[in-house]
């Protein structure tokens, strides 16, 4: 009795460890490929699975999207230099039961041959490129890396999400001598637009030049103008005050030139300028009888000529001993 009771026990303690040892959780990220003995046997999708334990085996993959780096490696451009290049390569496997199988079945450690395959491929493209090339096409490298990946991954049941450039380093020499050449275009560039600024401004101080040699000449021209009307006037006042009578005009003009010097004038008391100075001045002339009389107290060679002296006209008389500066 006791022997059938333990037995039972045996067997039921036996099955429970065995239950517990076959469970499998399968996460959502991945999915599971079930073997029995070796040989595929089913596809385990998330959640809760059971296999037999130490009969069947669960193999299970990461479904989400990966990187993998492509470590450094030293290549020899186009130009005969040595690049250091780095890259990174994102991918994924893809989530169906067909797609898990192949990346299981298809290839033996799909990270380790898409490195291997990334190294390959960035050779042969960077090969055919100068290192300057290289450096200022990365898109196109990029996507050339991406298309031969995924060209070449096609039965590993992934998908090559995107390849990324994490560096083109040229030897230390030689990106010291492309430093130099870099700043020596930059210093080029600069002494180029500070001579174009200087010429620019040569270039107004030119045109404020002329400007200024415009302005005087047109002053010149207006000063000219101006003399030419007042020798106009000049000659229409002689044509009106002045007709037959040369002489008086010379001495007019002599009188007006000494006036403009300050000096003093003695003019003869039976001189005609005085009427004449009297009539510009709109005073009336003398008469023939009052010419010679002392005008104010004074002897008279000079003639007075009315409200001249209220119109600021001086005359001295000669031999009178006082003489003074006419003005009109």
């Amino acid at each position: 009795m006791y022997s059938i009771v333990y037995a039972m026990l045996v067997v039921v303690v036996g099955s429970v460890v065995i239950f517990l040892a076959g469970i499998r959780i399968v996460r959502p990220t991945h999915r599971g490929l079930v073997e029995r003995l070796g040989k595929y046997r089913r596809f385990a999708n998330p959640g809760f699975n059971w296999i037999i334990p130490g009969v069947d085996r669960m193999i299970q993959v990461n479904t989400t999207e990966q990187m993998v780096d492509a470590q450094p490696q030293e290549i020899i451009t186009n130009d005969n230099l040595n690049a250091r290049v780095d890259a990174q390569v994102y991918f994924k496997v893809k989530d169906d039961e067909e797609s898990v199988k192949s990346s299981q079945y298809n290839v033996n450690n799909y990270q380790r041959q898409i490195v291997s395959l990334a190294r390959t491929t960035l050779r042969n493209i960077i090969g055919t490129l100068t290192l300057k090339s290289a450096n200022s096409e990365r898109d196109n490298i990029n996507g050339a890396l991406l298309k031969t990946l995924s060209k070449e991954t096609l039965n590993w049941g992934m998908a090559i999400v995107r390849t990324e450039l994490k560096e083109i380093d040229p030897p230390k020499d030689v990106q010291e001598t492309m430093n130099k050449v870099v700043k020596a275009e930059n210093e080029k560039v600069a002494a180029l637009d500070f001579a174009n600024a200087v010429e620019r401004q040569a270039d107004g101080v030119k045109r404020a030049e002329i400007k200024k040699a415009e302005g005087i000449r047109q002053a010149k021209i207006l000063a000219a103008e101006g003399e030419a009307q007042a020798i106009r006037l000049v000659n229409e006042a002689a044509d009106t005050y002045f007709v037959g009578n040369a002489q008086l005009l010379r001495k007019l003009e002599a009188l007006e030139k000494a006036l403009s010097h300050n000096a003093k004038i003695v003019i003869p008391s039976g001189s005609e300028i005085i009427n004449v100075i009297g009539e510009m001045a709109g005073v009336l002339p003398l008469s023939e009888g009052t010419r010679g009389h002392r005008v104010g107290g004074q002897d008279g060679g000079l003639a007075a000529l009315g409200q001249a002296p209220q119109r600021g006209i001086k005359t001295a008389v000669p031999g009178d001993g006082v003489g003074s500066r006419p003005s009109l």
